[in-house]
Formats: C-alpha cells, structure tokens, sequence
C-alpha cells in the first residue's frame, strides 16, 4: 500500500505570507518523508503551483485540487494547513476542501473564521465564563461616527487589526494622544480594528491539541518582551525572552491549562492551536487575548519549543496532526 499524498499548504494572500514561508521552512523538514508523500502548494494571489525539486512548476487543478505530474493525476489524501492569515487561517481554505471531502490538520472552517476575528473570540470567549480585556470594535466604513464609545475604555489600550496575526498593524496607547495615527495604522491591514485595554500581568502563552479525542495541552511558555509589548520584532526578530516550560506555582499553571483546554472545547477546535493570556495577579485569574489556529513553526516560534518540552520530536508531533486527519476521513 502506497503512502498517503499530503498536500502542504503554505503562502498566503495576507502581509503574514512572509511569516508562512518561516514556518514552511520547519515543516518540510520534519514532515517524515518515510510515511508520507509530500507535495509543497504554493498558494498566492496569482497562482497555486507546485515546484519540483528540478525547478518545474506544476499548476493546482481547483476543480478538486489535484496536480498532474508527467501525466499522473496525483489527489490528496489530506492536507496540512501552513498559512498564517487569510485564506489558510480564517476559514476559506476550510470551507473550499470541506466542499472537496479533503481532511486537513487544522480547526474547521467556523473554528477558524470565528477565531480569526479577535472580537468575536473575546466575546465568545466571555460568554462561556472565561475572562477577556474590555474592548470596542471599529468598522472602518463609520469608525469616524463611533470614536466616542473609546472614552469607555481605560488606558493604556492596545489597537490593533481585528483579523490578522504576528502582532502586524498593532499599537500600545497610555494617553488618546495618538489614537488616530493608531487606528490609521491598524486600517491598512483590516478593515476592522479592535481597541482593547491593557491587562496587567504575566503573559503566558499554550500550545493545545487534541489527539484520539483527548484534549492536550503543551508545556507553556512565559513571553517577556524587550519591548513594550510583544509586538512583530519581539516576536521574530529576537526581542524577546521566552521561559519554556514558565516557572510558577502550580496554582497558576493548572488555571491556565484548564482554561486553555476550556476554550478549545467551547470553540470545536481541531489539530493543534497557540492561545495567548494574560494572568494577572491581582485577580488571580488568566485573561484569553486571542487564538491562534494555525500558530507558528518557524525557529523563533513557541510552538516547537512546547513539545520539545513534553518530550516528543516535530517529526512525531507533525505525524501525529496528519494522522488525526486522515482517520476523520475514514
């Protein structure tokens, strides 16, 4: 029996696509090429391709998303999702292989699409009981008439882009002064901008995912920015510290965990996901800032850090995502 075609997905139509290609760097190489046939898809605004490693190009069929190399139609048994922002994070690709009955490694296309938006996650999220910031949300078409439902909030605040990652468009506010140049920033990555207050504390970051049923979480890692927040360069350009596993009492750790592993139940996630929270230590609880559910895999990202302290290699961690994937087929 012939191994399983896996389709891996990485680029993107978003600013992160350059964030993807880190990541892809990762994943090709602890993909074990013994259990699996790989085939790397570029996905860009022009074009979805496949490059061989002799250089040739091979264009996707998006009728079924098949490749025909040297006159073999090759189908995939699955897919392993690697875009960070839209169309591999925010559900599209989701939603087009559920329509084509292709299994893939990350959440489903509602997980994804909700989660993507950072507004209707916190509310979601604080519906369901869990603590999240306070936060007004602006829709760029009127964000003009609305700007004075901003004096609800209290300094400093965060604004940032309301779908999108890597901390790109984001900015930390202590005073209004600067609010507009901030919500002009965060208008040219989305059309949509969450201002959100600051919570002080200790920020914690989880890797979650399930396995056979069984929600698991990963060992998880305490950031401290050199920055004033954790923001793009903290996060890949090594202006950061990162504890993993974080030193803290097990009171703290178990309250993250649980929370963490709460939050993925609420919101039906699959494959494996990065949560963001802020502990603060006065109210003695963790505040969810936001879901990753397709976190990042490069050498600067957290994830690869989280489950080589639990103990396993990418290369079995890896297997283990596309297995789960293919047995949701069957």
């Amino acid at each position: 029996m012939s191994n399983p075609a896996i389709a891996f997905v990485t680029g993107g139509y978003s600013s992160e696509a350059v964030i993807s290609y880190k990541s892809a760097i990762t994943i090709e190489k602890h993909i074990d090429p013994s259990r699996y046939n790989v085939f790397r898809i570029d996905i860009t605004p022009d074009k979805w391709f496949h490059t061989t490693k002799g250089g040739e190009e091979f264009i996707v069929n998006k009728d079924d998303f098949s490749l025909t190399i040297g006159g073999e139609k090759i189908c995939f048994d699955a897919v392993f999702i690697g875009i960070h922002g839209t169309p591999g994070e925010d559900g599209k690709l989701q939603g087009y292989f559920d329509l084509l009955n292709i299994p893939y490694t990350s959440c489903d296309a509602t997980a994804s699409a909700i989660t993507f938006n950072k507004r209707y996650t916190v509310a979601i999220a604080g519906a369901a009981g869990f603590h999240v910031a306070q936060s007004i949300h602006l829709f760029k078409e009127n964000y003009q008439e609305r700007k004075a439902q901003l004096h609800k909030l209290k300094y400093p605040v965060f604004v940032k882009p309301n779908n999108g990652g890597s901390s790109i468009g984001m900015s930390k506010l202590s005073s209004p002064e600067g609010l507009d140049e901030a919500l002009e920033k965060a208008f040219k990555e989305d059309d949509q901008v969450l201002v959100e207050e600051f919570i002080s504390g200790r920020e914690f970051t989880i890797g979650v995912y399930k396995s056979n049923g069984k929600i698991i979480t990963l060992p998880f890692t305490e950031v401290m920015s050199q920055n004033d927040f954790f923001d793009f360069e903290a996060k890949y350009q090594g202006k950061s510290t990162e504890v993993t596993p974080a030193v803290c009492s097990e009171d703290i750790a178990r309250k993250v965990r649980n929370a963490a592993a709460g939050i993925y139940a609420v919101f039906n996630c699959r494959g494996v996901v990065r949560m963001d929270f802020i502990y603060n230590e006065q109210l003695q609880e963790p505040f969810l800032l936001e879901i990753n559910t397709v976190p990042g895999q490069s050498d600067a990202s957290i994830v690869p850090q989280q489950v080589a302290a639990a103990g396993m290699t990418l290369r079995e961690f890896y297997a283990m995502l596309i297995d789960d994937a293919l047995k949701s087929k069957q």
